[in-house]
């Protein structure tokens, strides 16, 4: 029996969770299903252009184990391309990270980096800068839980 997965660090939670193809009736198409953590994957490494050793920092896992993520993400990405599947965001094993940060001076809220050490204020350069950080579990099956770890504007 293997060990239980690591719980893995993800900064996004997609705001859709179902893609599908145009034309086709929901109810005659196969789903591939994507864990939250392969789109984190993804988001990092083609998105932002990060290294795979910087993913895996971020989502605080070994690259080994990011490099596994991100070729089973791809994988199920390609296979819904060309069989035209439907795809389903769900799931998976991981911890929310909220990037918000405010500023005691001119109170204006924005998104940084978690790694970030002493951020400053974008619009007045304050140094008195508060983190909104919140954390929350995400659980193996659907997102449930989304709700209490949001961040409020």
């Amino acid at each position: 029996m293997g060990r239980p997965p690591k719980c893995r660090r993800v900064e996004f939670l997609p705001h859709c969770t179902y893609f599908k193809p145009a034309g086709i009736p929901l109810w005659s198409l196969e789903e591939v299903a994507l864990t939250i953590e392969e789109v984190e994957a993804l988001r990092l490494k083609d998105t932002e252009g990060l290294e795979q050793e910087a993913c895996a920092e971020r989502m605080g896992i070994s690259r080994p184990t990011f490099q596994r993520i991100l070729t089973s993400a791809r994988q199920k990405l390609t296979q819904a391309l060309v069989e035209g599947k439907a795809i389903r965001l769900e799931g998976g094993n991981y911890e929310y990270v909220s990037r918000r940060f405010r500023c005691a001076e001119c109170r204006i809220e924005w998104d940084g980096q978690p790694a970030e050490a002493d951020p400053c204020c974008p619009k007045c350069g304050s140094e008195e800068v508060a983190s909104l950080s919140q954390r929350g579990m995400g659980r193996r099956k659907g997102m449930h839980g989304r709700s209490t770890v949001q961040n409020k504007k």
